[in-house]
């Protein structure tokens, strides 16, 4: 089958209906409704350092076969690529390290499937030209590097066929073991784990606030204009900067619907915090916190034992409640790999980047079998052995 690439400076160059017919795997950031709306108002645009080349493949006669997103990058910021230290390494050698091409989700850790492919088309083929595009991508638009970020790990093995590094991250997931109830999942963990949990939910219990579950859908304008203050005083807290502005989760509520989840706490009728997630048929992912006030536990509540409880009520199968925090572990979440992928232009700085990576790998396995053995459960022991893989073929 004769392929036809071509590079879009906007997902919205492609239509909603066609990218409808690739096969997103459910995930709710590769919905054209959520990749739009994170370029509608800008929050991903030239002025943020995130310029998109999307890749669409067609056949002879137009047909949308495949896609893959893409962004040429002047900063890192709201990739989580971790490669804060990689700019000033290849400054030191005479390589310039931006712009980069990035293959992931603006400002979501998540991992998910980068290389859609239409229903019905066999997979391997236009996968291996979305590969080779983005490779072509970066020497085009002269780039260092190209990487793609908290794929699939079913993706590896192709990435690594085309000399990509191979990346092990590590984030805190919870996995329903077909658990009735709350109650039956805390009957898993030890006595002392059980305690504190229950602890921390009757203090927030006794607080008086009112806990309510809504999906996008169900979510007006108004009440968004209630809800976003405490988006943005979570960014404010820490002196970052917040990405998305008010009409970015208006437009991505309305257009993934029930694809989206906000647990909200009500002092009265005053909405004094929020948490914000999104959902495919198998998975709730956490994304956004914040609340005014201090309440105990509050936080645990509305971004962890509700979000377990809405995952148990609606037969979802696994809840990743964003990057970092160790302090999930006692709570219930194992550690689990995540994999990005680099494919690095310079020779000398390829060789060092693999160096580096292997060893990284070797103290991020420990790191997560260090972090299993903290796990509340009475039969302890994370959902995933920390067994070492290899980089690539250097």
């Amino acid at each position: 089958m004769d392929l036809h690439t071509k590079f879009h400076a906007s997902v919205e160059e492609i239509g909603a209906l066609e990218w409808a017919e690739l096969d997103l795997h459910d995930d709710p950031f590769m919905s054209h409704a959520f990749l739009a709306a994170t370029e509608r108002p800008r929050a991903v645009s030239p002025r943020m350092g995130w310029h998109p080349r999307h890749v669409a493949l067609r056949d002879d006669a137009g047909l949308l076969v495949g896609a893959l997103p893409l962004y040429l990058r002047t900063h890192s910021f709201g990739d989580f690529s971790r490669d804060w230290n990689w700019p000033a390494a290849f400054e030191q050698h005479g390589v310039r390290y931006y712009p980069k091409l990035v293959s992931g989700i603006p400002y979501t850790p998540a991992t998910g499937p980068r290389f859609l492919v239409r229903r019905g088309v066999e997979r391997l083929p236009v996968v291996q030209q979305l590969i080779a595009a983005a490779l072509d991508g970066v020497r085009e638009f002269g780039c260092s590097s190209w990487q793609c970020l908290f794929a699939e790990e079913d993706e590896n093995a192709g990435l690594a066929q085309n000399e990509l590094l191979l990346r092990r991250g590590c984030q805190f997931h919870w996995q329903n073991r077909d658990y009735r109830d709350f109650e039956d999942f805390l009957a898993s963990f030890s006595s002392e784990k059980r305690k504190k949990v229950r602890r921390e939910r009757r203090r927030v219990a006794e607080s008086g606030l009112r806990l309510e579950v809504l999906h996008g859908d169900e979510i007006a304008p108004e009440l968004w204009k209630d809800i976003y203050p405490h988006y943005l005083s979570t960014f404010e807290r820490y002196g970052n900067h917040a990405a998305f502005p008010p009409e970015f989760f208006t437009d991505v509520g309305l257009g993934l619907g029930r694809g989206m989840v906000v647990f909200l706490a009500r002092d009265g009728m005053r909405v004094v915090a929020a948490a914000i997630c999104y959902r495919s048929g198998t998975t709730l992912y956490g994304r956004h916190w914040g609340a005014e006030g201090d309440y105990h536990s509050l936080h645990f509540e509305l971004c962890l034992y509700q979000g377990i409880d809405y995952c148990i009520r609606h037969g979802l199968s696994r809840f990743e409640p964003g990057a970092q925090g160790e302090h999930k572990v006692s709570r219930g979440f194992s550690p689990q790999a995540t994999w990005s992928a680099f494919w690095i232009a310079d020779p000398g700085m390829r060789r060092m980047i693999a160096d580096y990576l292997v060893r990284e790998q070797t103290a991020m396995v420990s790191y997560q079998d260090e972090m299993a053995e903290h796990e509340p459960y009475r039969n302890s022991g994370s959902a995933e052995s920390g067994a070492l893989r290899p980089v690539a073929g250097v």
